[in-house]
């Protein structure tokens, strides 16, 4: 099966079995602290954590670099803009930009910090089953229905739009695929010409995702699914003591980075 980012990747490590909203919570607290602290150290720090729990979850590195693959454009580019533009004293020179040392270390630490944050990311949508996601954010969410947020609704659409990631990015495998067996070439010439030879693709594939949603709302009206019906759930959420330690783990982490 080929892998592909926000793909749920079936296992009963310690990771997988955690509650999916204490998972929800302390990536999102990691991921906050990740952008408040601005120094290699802390950021070495949530890269650890976020290896660690890597390592616990049992997926094996080839399925999460397949699914991060797909990223690395916008590190690279992330990486290229900042080593360009950003300010500093410079020490080399060419055409109408300036390299700089500022520049250098200001592109690494915003490229491993996407890392990491892709990295802790990874770790929730591999490990969480999509009713679990959905259940937890709406759970996380029903504060907000004090003020008529249709949480329920909302959180099916993140977890909806989530899941959706791996099938168009299969949509589109496929047309790429049936594309160059008629002699399309999408790696040769220049930038320009590359986006042109993808224009063919983008066609089929807003054709196939108006279908694959259309057969997604024939399934859910066929499961008799009405928003703002409060529904009974086979396996409730239920928290217990790994996740309290999570929580508890996630906030030394938290610490510990904001003060190296």
């Amino acid at each position: 099966m080929k892998a592909s980012i926000a793909q749920y990747y079936p296992g009963d490590s310690i990771v997988h079995r955690l509650d999916a909203r204490a998972k929800f919570v302390a990536v999102a607290t990691l991921a906050v602290a990740l952008f408040v602290r601005d120094s290699f150290a802390g950021l070495a720090v949530f890269a650890s954590a976020g290896v660690v729990a890597y390592g616990l979850s049992g997926v094996p590195v080839a399925w999460f670099w397949r699914a991060f693959r797909p990223l690395l454009w916008l590190i690279g580019l992330t990486f290229l803009t900042q080593l360009l533009f950003a300010p500093g004293e410079p020490f080399f020179s060419w055409w109408i930009f300036d390299f700089s040392w500022e520049g250098l270390q200001f592109a690494a630490f915003l490229s491993l910090r996407l890392l990491v944050l892709v990295l802790i990311g990874s770790v929730l949508t591999l490990t969480t089953a999509p009713l679990a996601l959905t259940d937890g954010l709406a759970w996380l969410g029903r504060p907000l229905r004090r003020l008529r947020v249709p949480t329920d609704e909302l959180a099916l659409m993140v977890t909806i739009a989530l899941r959706f990631i791996p099938t168009l990015l299969v949509e589109l495998d496929q047309i790429m695929r049936a594309q160059r067996a008629r002699g399309a070439e999408f790696g040769s010439g220049g930038p320009i010409r590359r986006a042109k030879a993808l224009v063919p693709v983008l066609t089929p594939l807003f054709v196939l995702s108006f279908r694959r949603a259309d057969e997604l709302a024939l399934a859910m009206e066929a499961r008799c699914y009405q928003p703002g019906i409060v529904r009974t759930r086979l396996h409730p959420l239920r928290a217990g003591m790994p996740d309290a330690v999570l929580l508890a783990v996630t906030a030394a982490i938290v610490v510990a980075g904001l003060l190296v």
